[in-house]
C-alpha cells in the first residue's frame, strides 16, 4: 500500500532548465504555509537540455520531490497520466513548469474543492500574444458549444482535482485540453476560479499550429466519446440501417420493374448501387459490433508513455 498524502502537485516539464529552481522557490513557501502533508511530482517529458540535472539537484535538496523521467518526449497528456498514476494525494493540483502559473493560487484552488470535484483556473488577464488569446477564445467557445460545458479556459494547466476524478479519466493524444469536458460528461461537478497569469521569462513556448490541428482532431474524439463512447453500435448501426433500408427499397423497385414490366435489370446501375448499399450497411453494422466487443474486453491502458527512471525516497 502506498502512503497517502493530503496533496500532490504534478508539474510536467520539457526543456525548462532555467525555470525549475525558480518555480520550486516560489512553490515551496506556499506549500509549507498550508500545513498539509504533500508531495511534488515533476514529470520530465524527455527534456534534451539540463532539466534532468536541475531536477536531481532539487531532489537532493528536498526529498518531498519525486521525479518521473520519460524515455523520450511523449506529450503533455502522457505526462499528466504518469503524474496521476503515481500521485498519492487526496487532492491533486496540476500546473505548468514555465512560471506562467502562479503558486499563490493554490490555496484558492484548494478552497474551491469544497464545492467542486474539479476546479479549473481561468487566466482572465492572459499575458500571451493577441493572436494566441484570440485563438484560445475561439477554441474555448467551440469546446463549450460542442460539449455543453461553460468554462472560459479549459486548457489552463492550473487545476485542482479530487482523487475520484483522476481515477476515472483516461488521457492520451491532446485530451488534456478537454479534461473539464470529460469530467463533466462523467458526472463530476466542474467549476472555475480566476487566477493570475504571468508572462514566460525563460525558454520557448511549446505551442504551435500542429498542436491546434491535433486539438481539433481530439475534440472530434471527445465529442464521439461523449455521444457514442459507450454504444458505438448506435452510431454505426444508424448509418448501416440507412444503407440497408435504401438498398432494400432500391431492390424492391428492381423486382417490381422486372416482374411487371419485364425489363432486364442485370445491366442497370441501380442494381450495382443496391448491392453496394447492402454490403456497406453490413460493414457499418460489423464495425459497430466490433467496437462493442473492444469496449467490453479492454480496460484503460498505461502504454502511452515509457518511464526511464523514477527518483523518490
Amino acid at each position: 500500500m502506498q502512503e497517502k498524502k493530503s496533496l500532490s502537485i504534478i508539474i510536467p516539464v520539457y526543456n525548462e532548465e532555467k525555470n525549475t529552481f525558480l518555480l520550486y522557490n516560489r512553490l515551496k513557501p506556499i506549500l509549507e504555509s498550508l500545513t498539509k502533508d504533500y508531495e511534488i511530482i515533476f514529470i520530465d517529458d524527455g527534456s534534451t537540455d539540463k532539466t534532468s540535472e536541475e531536477l536531481k539537484q532539487l531532489h537532493e535538496k528536498d526529498t518531498s520531490i519525486k521525479i518521473i523521467q520519460f524515455q523520450r518526449n511523449f506529450g503533455k497528456s502522457a505526462a499528466l497520466s504518469a503524474g496521476f498514476d503515481n500521485a498519492k494525494g487526496d487532492i491533486i493540483i496540476t500546473m505548468d513548469g514555465d512560471l506562467e502559473d502562479d503558486p499563490n493560487e493554490i490555496p484558492n484552488l484548494l478552497k474551491a474543492t469544497k464545492d467542486y470535484d474539479l476546479v479549473v483556473g481561468w487566466r482572465y488577464k492572459r499575458k500571451h500574444t493577441i493572436t494566441k488569446r484570440i485563438a484560445s477564445k475561439f477554441f474555448n467557445s467551440f469546446i463549450n458549444l460542442s460539449t455543453g460545458i461553460k468554462i472560459h479556459d479549459s486548457n489552463c494547466c492550473l487545476k485542482a482535482y479530487k482523487r475520484k476524478v483522476i481515477e476515472n479519466i483516461n488521457l492520451y493524444g491532446e485530451l488534456h485540453r478537454y479534461i473539464p469536458s470529460l469530467a463533466h460528461w462523467k458526472g463530476f461537478k466542474v467549476g472555475e476560479i480566476k487566477v493570475t497569469h504571468h508572462k514566460r521569462l525563460h525558454g520557448k513556448s511549446k505551442y504551435g499550429i500542429d498542436r491546434l490541428f491535433k486539438g481539433l482532431m481530439d475534440l472530434i474524439t471527445v465529442q464521439f466519446l461523449m455521444t457514442f463512447g459507450k454504444k458505438p453500435l448506435h452510431l454505426f448501426g444508424f448509418f448501416g440501417g440507412i444503407c440497408i433500408l435504401t438498398g432494400f427499397i432500391a431492390g424492391l423497385h428492381l423486382v417490381y420493374t422486372r416482374a411487371t414490366l419485364g425489363l432486364a435489370i442485370s445491366n442497370r446501375p441501380l442494381l450495382m448501387l443496391t448491392v453496394l448499399l447492402i454490403i456497406l450497411g453490413i460493414q457499418f453494422f460489423s464495425i459497430g459490433l466490433i467496437g462493442e466487443i473492444i469496449l467490453n474486453t479492454t480496460r484503460n491502458h498505461r502504454d502511452q508513455y515509457i518511464i526511464r527512471e523514477i527518483i523518490k525516497n
